[in-house]
């Protein structure tokens, strides 16, 4: 089986760095992050839109390029490497993909505006701290109006909409697509660790929502959602390591350079480690998604865990190998290891991932039991 990126996917890689370089330096991500009435860079999201990504796996006939997921998780290391302020994840790998998998007719209307830039998505199914959960479900449905709260709600502050998770009328917990643009919509901003992807408080109060899909649709978007991140955790981490290998080979300390110190190469060896093993795994992962694969639930899970791993130590290391100058605001380091942070919480941390790993093998096993 080849696990290797075809040509014209290496073309489209080249030509998405040349664009996110040019158009998206660490200084534009500082940027959005000091700036506090700003929750993305609407210029590059406007950039991405112009270059046809947020149409790239939409049908032909809704705007969209007909384009694999292979070929999306293409972009996807891209913009983890610059770390691109710009709601692309939940518009294109959460509201865009449960459209396409679940959508009405009616609801398959959202996708040339998905295409065009115009519908940006959120995923709201968190209600506070812990991990996500069916069961802790206080948003209601009662004659297709949503009351409740949902916090805290990535890139909630500049979505359009949102798929909600909330009990219908027969308490069953279900997915619901709502517009954000309603007068039944209050957003607060929370504060996070990684302004640079605003997080919201919404609150719901009478507003009107349509059905989608249940559990099992939730579950199939977490797993798609967890190997597309997996591959921006690959770019953040790899770009963090190539960071922090280009000081090593600058700085100097009694005479040497510091990167050859064993204590300063055996943690960037580490960390490469890690980074190949998350780029198995996350290989793995999109090989299952693409295909519709039996084997999604738990190769999603090995990429998710392996990627987190990988970027979280990554951007660790990066700081402590840039020494004193690594824990200023000034460094651009801290910028990495707050969105490898946000990131290992964004869909529920990694040892909720582990779990359903652990679950998902189990599964298997008794299946071929």
């Amino acid at each position: 089986m080849n696990f290797d990126f075809s040509e014209d996917q290496e073309i489209l890689r080249g030509e998405a760095r040349k664009f996110l370089e040019a158009r998206c330096p660490l200084a534009l991500v500082r940027g959005v992050l000091e700036d506090e009435g700003r929750s993305h860079d609407a210029t590059l999201w406007q950039g991405l839109v112009d270059q046809g990504w947020t149409a790239l796996t939409l049908p032909e006939e809704h705007g969209g390029l007909g384009m694999s997921r292979t070929d999306l998780c293409v972009l996807a290391e891209e913009l983890g490497r610059v770390l691109a302020p710009v709601p692309f994840a939940s518009t294109v790998y959460f509201l865009a993909e449960a459209i396409m998998l679940a959508g009405s007719d009616i609801q398959r209307e959202k996708l040339p505006a998905i295409a065009s830039g115009e519908c940006i998505g959120c995923l709201a199914i968190d209600e506070g701290a812990g991990e996500p959960s069916r069961k802790k479900v206080e948003a209601r449905v009662q004659n297709g109006l949503l009351s409740g709260i949902k916090q805290p709600v990535i890139d909630g502050l500049c979505a359009t909409d949102a798929l909600v998770w909330a009990r219908d009328e027969s308490e069953t917990p279900r997915l619901f697509l709502a517009s954000l643009v309603h007068e039944g919509v209050r957003r607060v901003a929370i504060d996070s660790l990684d302004p640079s992807r605003g997080i919201a408080r919404l609150e719901f109060s009478g507003v009107p929502v349509q059905p989608i899909g249940g559990p099992e649709l939730l579950d199939r978007l977490l797993d798609g959602a967890a190997v597309l991140l997996a591959f921006e955790q690959i770019g953040g981490a790899d770009r963090a390591l190539e960071q922090a290998v280009a000081f090593a080979k600058e700085r100097s300390a009694f005479g040497r350079e510091i990167g050859s110190y064993q204590a300063i190469k055996h943690k960037l060896a580490d960390a490469y480690v890690h980074n190949q093993i998350a780029r198995s795994n996350a290989y793995y992962g999109i090989w299952a998604l693409d295909a519709d694969s039996d084997e999604l639930p738990h190769a999603a899970a090995a990429a998710r865990v392996s990627a987190c791993q990988a970027m979280w130590y990554a951007a660790r290391e990066s700081i402590q190998t840039h020494g004193g100058i690594g824990f200023t605001w000034e460094a651009d380091q801290h910028l990495f290891y707050r969105r490898a942070l946000h990131l290992n919480m964004a869909i529920g941390s990694p040892r909720m991932w582990r779990d359903r790993l652990f679950a998902a093998l189990e599964m298997h096993d008794g299946d071929s039991n």
